[in-house]
């Protein structure tokens, strides 16, 4: 008995180790040859994430450690339209294995540099994100998640006006910090199930339009005071209690949003769930 149960231990024993083994690291980089602008996508599939401005002399940086059973690096670069494709994809039907958390750790690090316009897709699955793009030149903004957790901020005014940031979720929380320094003219996001946090702090330089649209899930709206503040709200089975806002017909408004020099509109539609306004101090 002693002779069977002692390879079998070996066996197990040896099996973590084996999966660890298969990380890898991938680096990958362009250098910066005057490019004013650059499209963007970022794949990435399981893992954590951190995105953030780069240093000034490269267009882009991406390192990677990655679970080589299951998932490929991804650089794609067409200079012809100044395109990057970056991330991590599964091999085939990926799937999981049942492994400790550390042989599971993916990670990632993009950055981007602060001098080319970015036109930004990025498209994630089961991610823990933390996406920093204050300081960038960020014309155009979609990000789509699966079931993550992602934090993006905005911690220093966008260096260039942005047309538009769209926001999806399926079964994820979501946290969008100091969206008045993205100087972006409309801002979307559409849920399914989950969290959403929409921050609107920052240095607000213009007005900008706001549509939310939650399926099932709580959305919170932390609003600026330097600005006129209006929310419409279409409503099935949720709550709302507006605080330091007055009733106008479908609205509620901010004290003195007529007189304001810049305005954050913000149409809210959600079916079952909460939507609570604070005030930013």
């Amino acid at each position: 008995m002693r002779r069977i149960l002692l390879p079998a231990l070996a066996l197990c024993l040896g099996a973590p180790l084996a999966a660890a083994q298969s990380m890898r690291p991938f680096s990958t980089y362009r250098q910066w040859h005057g490019e004013t602008r650059v499209d963007a996508r970022l794949e990435y599939t399981a893992g954590a994430l951190r995105v953030a401005p780069g240093g000034p002399n490269e267009l882009y940086r991406m390192d990677v450690l990655y679970d080589g059973d299951r998932y490929l690096p991804v650089s794609e670069f067409d200079a012809g339209r100044t395109g990057v494709v970056l991330g991590l994809r599964a091999i085939g039907e990926g799937g999981l294995r049942v492994v400790s958390k550390s042989q599971l750790r993916q990670t990632a690090a993009v950055t981007f540099s602060p001098k080319s316009d970015l036109a930004l897709a990025i498209a994630l699955g089961a991610v823990d994100g933390d996406l920093e793009l204050g300081g960038l030149r960020l014309t155009d903004l979609t990000l789509q998640a699966g079931a993550s957790r992602a934090t993006v901020r905005f911690s220093q005014p966008n260096t260039t006006r942005c047309r538009a940031a769209t926001f999806g979720a399926g079964a994820a929380e979501l946290s969008v910090l100091g969206l008045g320094n993205s100087r972006c003219d409309r801002i979307a996001f559409e849920g399914g199930v989950g969290r959403v946090t929409l921050d609107f702090g920052g240095a607000w330089t213009s007005s900008s339009r706001v549509e939310v649209k939650m399926a099932l899930g709580e959305v919170a709206l932390r609003l600026p005071r330097q600005v006129g503040v209006r929310i419409t709200l279409d409503k099935f089975l949720t709550t709302f209690e507006p605080q330091g806002l007055v009733r106008r017909g479908t609205s509620y408004l901010s004290p003195g949003y007529d007189q304001a020099a810049r305005h954050l509109d913000i149409d809210v539609t959600t079916a079952v769930g909460g939507v609570t306004a604070t005030w930013l101090e």
